[in-house]
């Protein structure tokens, strides 16, 4: 049952003190994020903040994912940036709750089983992207700055790896936090901190609706920016739902994890917040941090809240260098460094997946274009590999007047051709039989293949039999098939029929 006692309790409630811990210091990693991607969208930092509490707390109850964090990201943020600066911050809050409409409607549709045809190879590419990409992000924070700052960043990094060692009772991450901002403020170093990207917001969200026409133009408006935004953020949401399925040994409910992104973000919109996703770098903290239950994520929205609230004061001391550490501990954390070994060892069509996706995300920021291109280059190279696995083979009869073929393989668009060039039109015989008890026909080409196969025998007077369709293949054959048509030679082979000739109809066996 959904809302049973005992799945409520698993859900919510079988890892509290590790959950609340570790939403905390994802909380504390949100704020810089949250502050650049409003940036990024050309809003107030407000926006961000808000829509990071929003959706972080509504995600925690109407998701499929238990300890994925989602909130205001890069991904859909760079989508809002146009729409903005031509229309104004409401018509961004009315894309946010269209975008939050199509995804509702992409779960219901049951999109996410779309994740069937992202390979290993695309899944591996997507996650040393964003390793770099996170990386990459840093680097303003890492540029020309003091020495004090890299001192700060190298005390962090010790923190994270070391103190593990002596207990895991808290979040090293957390510790990092208090550890270096006691250092900044006792030895006070002039650092950049929190308070430096941008004023934090001192007021709860309230809810509102935005203020555009209802009609067909705002809609024609909107419309591209929405689809583009859920899209993206769908992608995201489930690429970073399979990576926390496999870093946690369990199975996320990809489609309820749409319909919550679509909730999820219809409530930000509606109460002044931009839309978002699914985060991998706060989601790998939340789980190397512990998180392990919806607890996690709604005390990351929930704490983050406090924080903007009541303790804004003490969080804009935060030294940068402090969070600036912790995400180089997530990049480091995420990128799959066995896949630069595997390079050697994997099939080089897998590698060069691996390496497009990578390449195109990187060069783009686009995660949408760069896994399109490894699935695009996964699809082909698999068509290509199955193609090979085709062969035909003939025999002629004692006479030499009737010769047998039989297919061994699949007949689709990437074997037609092979198919087409197995037969000799030209030889002289009185009868032709297309075995295909061994293969599959399996789309239009393959169909057209074999119209054009028995309408070239017929043009010659030769008698043609088609036999051994499987089930599945005498079906699309019915369907789709046409010589047997009056019309058929003009419209395959671009020629009249010629005179009648003795010819046997496909069989079915």
């Amino acid at each position: 049952m959904l809302f049973s006692p005992e799945k409520i309790h698993h859900d919510w409630f079988s890892n509290i003190r590790v959950d609340v811990l570790a939403g905390i210091v994802v909380a504390l990693a949100l704020i810089p994020e949250a502050i650049g991607f409003s940036i990024i969208a050309g809003v107030d930092p407000r926006v961000g903040l808000y829509a990071s509490v929003i959706i972080a707390i509504v995600i925690s109850f109407a998701g499929g994912r238990p300890a994925m964090i989602s909130a205001a990201t890069a991904a859909t943020a760079v989508l809002f940036g146009t729409l903005v600066r031509e229309h104004g911050l409401h018509y961004l809050l009315a894309a946010t709750i269209l975008a939050g409409v199509i995804q509702i409607a992409a779960g219901w549709l049951r999109i996410g089983y779309i994740m069937r045809f992202v390979s290993r190879s695309v899944m591996t590419g997507f996650v040393n992207a964003l390793a770099i990409l996170i990386f990459m992000a840093q680097l303003p924070e890492l540029i020309g700055v003091t020495w004090e700052t890299y001192l700060l960043i190298a005390v962090g990094l010790a923190i994270i790896y070391l103190f593990p060692r002596l207990t895991t009772a808290v979040p090293s991450p957390l510790i990092c936090i208090l550890v270096l901002t006691g250092l900044a403020l006792a030895l006070g170093i002039d650092i950049r901190t929190v308070a430096d990207l941008g004023e934090l917001p001192d007021a709860l969200p309230i809810l509102l609706l935005p203020d555009v026409p209802l009609n067909l133009e705002t809609l024609i408006i909107v419309l591209p920016t929405s689809m583009a935004v859920a899209a993206v953020g769908l992608l995201e949401s489930l690429l970073t739902a399979s990576i926390v399925d496999q870093m946690t040994d369990t199975r996320s409910d990809r489609n309820r994890e749409s319909i919550g992104q679509g909730i999820a973000n219809i409530a930000s919109g509606f109460f002044g917040g931009m839309a978002g996703c699914a985060m991998i770098g706060q989601s790998v903290i939340n789980v190397k941090s512990g998180g392990r239950t919806r607890l996690s994520t709604f005390t990351a929205g929930a704490f983050l809240l406090f924080l903007l609230m009541v303790l804004g004061d003490l969080v804009g001391l935060i030294p940068m260098p402090a969070l600036v550490a912790i995400m180089i501990m997530v990049s480091i954390g995420t990128f799959s460094w066995s896949s630069l070994n595997d390079l050697g060892h994997h099939p080089r069509r897998s590698s060069l997946v691996m390496l497009a996706t990578v390449s195109t995300v990187v060069a783009t920021k686009n995660l949408a274009l760069g896994v399109g291109i490894g699935v695009l280059l996964s699809g082909i190279f698999f068509a290509w590999k199955v193609a090979q696995i085709f062969r035909v083979t003939s025999t002629l009869s004692d006479g030499g007047r009737n010769r047998s073929y039989r297919i061994e393989g699949q007949i689709f668009f990437a074997s037609a051709e092979d198919f087409l060039d197995a037969f000799d039109f030209a030889e002289p015989l009185d009868a032709v039989t297309i075995d295909v008890s061994h293969a599959h026909i399996w789309d239009l080409t393959g169909v057209n293949a074999i119209d054009k196969a028995v309408l070239k025998f017929r043009k010659s007077g030769v008698g043609v039999e088609v036999v051994g369709l499987n089930e599945a293949s005498a079906t699309i054959m019915d369907k789709l098939a046409m010589h047997d048509r009056p019309d058929a030679m003009e419209k395959v082979l671009g020629h009249s029929m010629p005179p009648a000739s003795a010819v046997q109809a496909p069989a079915r066996g």
